[in-house]
């Protein structure tokens, strides 16, 4: 974690479902981390100081098998939600629409002046989507 004030760690079910959303969709510039002998495969998205970092949940149950049950009883993404500024807020939404995500609140002009819509990805994290400001 060295250079990082923040480093957050979210368990997904699939890698490349969650690069794909991430890197994809929203254009993050999330990158598969080179990973030691033995450590789990897992992606990084590092920013202003922040890092989220992405591990297959069997890889961490795998390191941790007492989270297994935790996992089943408490859904992903309950009480957080990862706010995240895009260019093209429009193509965004159309990509999320397209690939079927739910959108838990549509795109719309908040009265402040700032277009947003709120979605979850692929692991069920809510995001929240704003247009990036000028």
């Amino acid at each position: 974690m060295a250079g990082t004030g923040v480093s957050i760690q979210l368990t997904v079910v699939d890698l490349d479902a969650t690069e794909a959303f991430y890197a994809g969709i929203l254009e993050l510039d999330v990158m598969r981390a080179l990973t030691a002998r033995g450590a789990p495969e897992h992606l990084t998205l590092k920013r202003d100081g922040w890092e989220i970092i992405f591990v297959e949940e069997d890889a961490v149950v795998r390191a941790h098998p007492a989270l297994g049950e935790h996992f089943e009883e408490f859904p992903k993404g309950v009480g957080m939600t990862i706010h995240v500024a895009v260019d093209d807020i429009l193509e965004t939404y159309e990509a999320v629409v397209e690939e079927e995500l739910e959108i838990f609140y549509p795109l719309e002009t908040k009265p402040y002046g700032i277009k947003e819509f709120w979605c979850f990805d692929p692991d069920g994290y809510l995001v929240a989507v704003e247009e990036a400001r000028s």
